[in-house]
């Protein structure tokens, strides 16, 4: 006896050896079960080899209890200590299985299956499974045969003697066995039907790929003819007859008895799925394959295998079907079918369970299962060595042919063996259908044992679990999405070289709509043996995973042979792209984006240098007292007011493109600048460096015009006003320039005199920058004017004062909150700035009527301007929510209480929104509301004028030009959807806010 309070020797050794609960193993152990064998050394020795000795010990006492007799509880435990294969067989089972140990328990005599250790019976296949099945003639039966056969496999697995392939191939070929004699026993319950016809069962799946788990549906596809010697036009006898048959197959295996279910047999991968007929005939299959399947249907054939009843017409079935499955990947939209699967089935994840998702979730097995099955479906066409079901094989083929890097291959061997192994041993304890991690300490502390973490099981699983998962995801996103993603360095010789068959495959796999085209543009550039030709052969593989990484890779593409003819003969531009880490994907994010860019570049090539990271680079924008002085000075050396202007509309071409690729990089990111995460920061930097760059412009158009005309002095003093987003540092890319022109003569100067010459330099302004060149054209709008453009379109300083103090209408004061001098005379400009201030911001505010007026206005604007036909819920200027409404709402708060509020007294409407808010005119909430509304609005109109190259109120109804936008939004490739409901959302959020706020509702 152990004095109390102390611990037996018995009690320290079982924690010693791995036992979780010793005090109960102790009584169990203690049992006159296992009396014979208690003071054996090796029995505990082997308990603790087990993945959960507790379970191991329960199951051994169950069985031992189970058997018939005190003979054969004395075999039982005699060969248990004589046996050491069955010793670690059978407690390896019972310590990771608590369902084989409940099957042992009901069928005691099923320990001997594990005895043998013969040659034949390390490896058994389809025939030994087969003979293991023999005499199983009714459901019960085979279900009692199938979990004997199981317990052999799953002794294997657990003691080491099988890898997961092995295992895997093992656990197919039972599945085959069994298929075979549940469909004996239906032929055998219907021999009238079964003389009828010809039936094949073909294996889909992980049974068809030779690569079962566990517990899984076994997915097949039924095809079937009418019998020899029967009258072949009864051809629809012979398939209902089959139809029986499979159906009555599908019960044996499927329904639950008193020995439980075997598996799910699943024949919904078949044509129409569970709305199309069970049993078809292989000229039905064909005709269904070649008219009506979808690209994931194919992809599922490249696992087709036939394994039951007429094996000869299951050849026939896949011979006939094969060419179909490797020409799927000539489709169109085959790659973006295939991603929008996977997508798919991420997101029909519950959230909950993703992060505990072993097979569907990011990192998991499917992800692997998917790459490969893409690159087998591309380059398996001309390479029929890659033509496996089977992942691992595939894997290796792939890699071997060098489609998939060396290194990589075995990275993701190796995490796949490691994810599916995990599945097994969590499948195995309950032989449940499961691909969840559990979260139970005690679950985890199994798993990690039975694969070796013996240390820390929980905390080694975990890590080596998360670790996998990482690698998988990694190379998940560069083998499926960007094949060529890697540097060159990586790949194998050949690959540099870009043979027009590899290439090809290359260029459908990555996404391009034209591969014939884009294969013609990289014979152009990487062809030939000259240096400039090796360096492109370095820089394109690299290049078309991140022209694939964009909406319209054949764009970027063909954008970059463009910059790359015109820029061939100079010696610093590849050289750039080679040596300038940035510049390579800057270049190619910016090609691969839209028009506008690419269109701004082609005209100055040279303007490709801004992308590198080098002296001449540099994306950030100017301010406008360094655009403005260079501008001068080029209007300085220039001869005559043309080609001054023209020097200036350069300089303004070069930076457009400088802060469309600032804007396209950050909307983007590149791999080592992240996206930018504060969308109203771009915005907000966008607007000011088009608007100084248009006010640099006209003060140096301005200079070239009276310098010209006059000499050094105009015989009048000349202000430009900025209005509208001009004043309000707000244009974007293809915005007119809204103004207002002010002049007062100078002493001495008949006031006519000066009005001549006024209209005179405002008329040369508007023609030189409109004249047809390669620069984008800047449009001066000044249908601001008093009396519109109906008025004169320059003014004297007093008739404006007259005009305002007589004639002045609210919508004028509203539209003058926006008023910024812009270039000219300085003093002249900040005296129109004093005489329009008491207009727009009037001492105690608006009144009630001109409140009523200005709700009147929009209300009409609304009806009225919409253009016919747009959707009100995307136009992002006058649709709900959109920027009018938000524009006009922070402008009568403006008008109403900026006499008060000096911080509301700004042309920039987020600076007013937030000044609102911190006065306290409106909640947090609201202007944060309208805030994102307003952002999200302007980012879609620069995204339409980056995409299309011209501008545009709304969404883009051609298709990549919307994917476009989309991925300038950061919505990735299919998600235009989403856009689409976000846009509507945050805009109608917008709107409840405006009815509230400006229309008082």
């Amino acid at each position: 006896m152990t004095a109390p309070g102390r611990r037996s020797s018995t009690f320290t050794r079982l924690l010693r050896h791995g036992f979780t609960d010793p005090s109960a193993a102790e009584r169990l152990l203690e049992g006159p079960e296992l009396a014979p064998i208690r003071a054996d050394p090796v029995l505990l020795e082997a308990l603790g080899a087990t993945a959960d000795p507790d379970l191991a010990l329960l199951g051994l006492v169950r069985l031992v209890e189970a058997q018939d007799g005190d003979a054969a509880r004395r075999e039982l435990l005699d060969t248990l200590i004589a046996a050491k294969p069955l010793r670690d067989r059978l407690l390896g089972v019972l310590g990771a299985s608590e369902a084989l140990g409940d099957h042992l328990a009901r069928h005691p005599g099923d320990w001997r299956a594990l005895v043998t250790y013969e040659a034949q019976d390390l490896h058994p296949g389809v025939a030994e499974f087969e003979a293991g099945l023999a005499g199983a003639d009714d459901p019960v039966a085979l279900r009692v045969a199938y979990r004997r056969c199981l317990l052999s496999i799953a002794a294997r697995d657990v003691c080491g003697t099988t890898d997961l392939a092995q295992t895997a191939a093992e656990l197919a070929d039972l599945a085959t066995a069994t298929l075979r004699a549940a469909f004996a026993i239906a032929r055998a319950a219907a021999p009238d039907d079964a003389a009828l016809c010809r039936l094949a069962v073909i294996a889909m799946g992980k049974t068809g790929g030779h690569e079962l788990n566990y517990v899984s549906d076994v997915d097949v596809i039924f095809v079937a003819e009418a019998a020899e010697g029967t009258d072949g036009a009864d051809e629809a006898k012979a398939v209902q007859a089959a139809t029986r048959l499979a159906s009555h197959l599908m019960r044996i295996c499927s329904e639950t008895t008193v020995e439980g279910s075997i598996w799910p047999v699943d024949a919904n991968l078949r044509p129409e799925g569970r709305n199309g007929p069970l049993v078809r005939t292989l000229s039905s299959h064909l005709a269904y394959y070649q008219r009506w399947a979808k690209t994931w249907e194919f992809q599922a054939l490249l696992k087709a295998r036939p394994v039951a009843g007429d094996l000869a017409l299951g050849e026939e079935y896949v011979a006939t079907l094969a060419p179909l499955v490797w020409q799927a990947a000539e489709r169109d939209n085959f790659v973006a079918d295939v991603q929008k699967m996977r997508r798919r089935v991420v997101e029909n994840i519950p959230a909950a369970e993703i992060e505990r998702e072993l097979k569907l979730g990011p990192g998991g097995l499917r992800d692997v299962e998917f790459a490969v099955q893409l690159l087998q479906l591309v380059h398996g066409r001309a390479d029929t060595s890659l033509r496996s079901g089977t992942t691992l094989d595939a894997l290796k083929a792939l890699a071997a042919g060098g489609y998939v890097g060396r290194a990589d291959a075995v990275q993701l061997d190796d995490a796949y063996r490691f994810l599916r192994s995990m599945e097994h041993r969590i499948q195995l304890f309950r032989l449940r259908r499961t691909h969840l991690v559990p979260e139970d300490e005690a679950d985890l502390r199994r798993i990690g044992r039975s694969l070796g973490l013996r240390v820390d099981p929980v905390k080694e699983l975990n890590r080596e679990w998360k670790r996998h998962a990482s690698v998988v995801r990694r190379l998940h996103e560069k083998l499926f999405y960007r094949p060529l993603l890697d540097a060159v360095a990586q790949l194998a010789p050949g690959e540099t070289r870009l043979s027009p068959g590899a290439a090809r495959e290359r260029l459908v796999a990555l996404g391009y709509a034209d591969p014939a085209a884009a294969l013609r543009h990289l014979e152009a550039l990487a062809s030939g043996v000259s240096r400039k030709a090796a360096i492109q052969r370095t820089l394109l593989p690299v290049l078309l995973g991140w022209f694939a990484d964009s909406a319209d890779p054949d764009a970027g593409l063909l954008n970059f042979r463009k910059v790359s003819d015109a820029l061939g003969k100079t010696p610093w531009y590849l050289r750039l792209l080679r040596d300038e880490g940035a510049a390579a994907e800057n270049l190619a994010r910016v090609l691969s984006a839209g028009r506008l860019a690419p269109d701004l570049l082609l005209r100055a090539p040279e303007a490709v240098a801004l992308l590198g990271d080098g002296e001449s680079g540099g994306l950030e924008p100017r301010d406008r007292a360094h655009l403005e002085q260079e501008i001068l000075a080029a209007v300085r050396r220039a001869d005559g007011g043309e080609q001054a202007v023209t020097a200036a509309r350069g300089v303004r071409r070069r930076e457009l493109f400088r802060t469309a690729a600032t804007d396209i990089i950050a909307s983007y990111g590149t791999e080592e600048t992240p996206v930018i995460a504060d969308q109203g920061a771009l915005v907000d930097l966008v607007g000011g460096a088009v608007s100084d760059l248009t006010a640099a412009t006209l003060a140096g158009t301005l200079r070239a015009v009276v310098r010209d005309g006059w000499g050094d002095t105009l015989p009048t003093r000349f202000a430009v006003i900025g209005m509208g987003r001009f004043g309000g540092h707000e244009l974007g890319y293809g915005s007119d320039a809204d103004v207002l022109f002010v002049h007062e003569p100078r002493e001495g100067v008949d006031e006519h005199e000066a009005s001549k010459a006024a209209n005179a330099v405002v008329s040369e302004m508007r023609r030189l920058l409109q004249i047809p060149s390669a620069d984008p054209p800047l449009l001066i709008d000044a249908d601001l004017r008093p009396e519109g453009k109906s008025g004169p379109l320059v003014r004297t300083l007093k008739s404006y004062e007259a005009y305002y103090r007589r004639w002045s209408l609210v919508w004028e004061s509203q539209a003058l909150l926006r008023a910024e001098v812009v270039a000219g005379d300085a003093d002249l400009g900040g005296r129109f700035i004093e005489l329009i201030d008491p207009l727009r911001y009037p001492a105690e505010g608006l009144g009630e009527e001109a409140v009523r007026e200005i709700r009147r206005l929009k209300a009409r604007m609304e009806s009225e301007r919409m253009p016919r036909g747009a959707d009100p819920t995307l136009h992002t200027k006058l649709g709900r929510g959109g920027l009018s409404d938000v524009e006009w709402t922070v402008q009568l708060i403006q008008l109403r209480h900026g006499w008060a509020e000096p911080g509301l007294r700004t042309t920039r409407t987020r600076e007013a929104l937030a000044a609102a808010r911190a006065a306290g005119l409106l909640s947090t909430e609201d202007a944060a509301t309208l805030d994102e509304a307003w952002v999200l609005a302007t980012r879609v109109r620069n995204a339409v004028m980056l995409v299309r190259g011209r501008a545009g109120d709304t969404f883009p109804s051609d298709g990549r030009e919307l994917a476009a936008v989309g991925r300038y939004l950061g919505y990735g490739p299919g998600h235009v959807g989403d856009m689409l409901d976000d846009y509507r959302r945050t805009t109608r959020r917008a709107r409840a806010v405006v009815d509230e706020l400006f229309y008082g509702a």
